[in-house]
């Protein structure tokens, strides 16, 4: 197995369809949980701490119920070591920090916003040892260029739908999208959520 995956295992904090993709894509074999957490209760100024605080919050949680599950569980031992990994991702434009949009009406005032400018996205990885205790969390920042966005393209992005469950409504790689960004400065994976480079990293850091 790439990476050596075969020798640990990962759980991959996120209900996100980009980051099990990512993940899939760098060789990894993981298992699936769901942080549910209140991400709107979080709230920081800066992006950066932003990020990096929401993504310790929800492996802070999936910790927690994980170990309630061990508990349940007393005779029940690890066979190999268990890597934890949870994720965070904002848009920033002009200033301004976007999450998921609240509906439609906002999604389309976002990707309006858009056209013929520029926007920023900022993701945390956090990456937890659940044998050890090692934790550790870093951020990365992509800066995206983009090409007049017709209004057709952004009604046809708001009926397929897929950009109201994301940060900003921002789908770089969507069919629709992919031809309006001028240039990226940065890694697709990055604006999806799951930086390659970083996560790979950390990883190899945990173990």
């Amino acid at each position: 197995m790439e990476n050596g995956s075969s020798q640990f295992q990962i759980i991959l904090g996120s209900s996100s369809v980009a980051r099990r993709k990512i993940l899939a894509e760098m060789g990894y074999e993981f298992t699936i949980m769901s942080a549910d957490i209140d991400e709107r209760r979080i709230r920081k100024e800066k992006p950066e701490e932003l990020v990096m605080t929401l993504a310790e919050a929800k492996a802070d949680a999936l910790i927690s119920k994980l170990q309630a599950c061990h508990n349940e569980e007393k005779d029940v031992k690890r066979l190999k070591p268990t890597i934890l990994i949870a994720a965070d991702t904002v848009v920033v434009y002009e200033g301004t920090i976007r999450e998921k949009p609240s509906s439609k009406e906002e999604a389309r005032q976002f990707i309006k916003g858009y056209s013929g400018g520029y926007a920023e996205t900022v993701s945390a990885v956090h990456v937890a040892n659940l044998d050890t205790g090692f934790r550790k969390g870093e951020w990365d920042k992509v800066e995206i260029f983009f090409h007049d966005i017709s209004d057709q393209v952004i009604d046809d992005l708001i009926e397929e739908g897929s950009v109201l469950n994301v940060a900003g409504a921002l789908i770089i790689e969507h069919p629709l999208i992919l031809p309006c960004v001028k240039e990226l400065v940065g890694t697709t994976e990055s604006v999806m959520g799951l930086p390659k480079a970083l996560t790979d990293r950390l990883i190899k850091e945990a173990l």
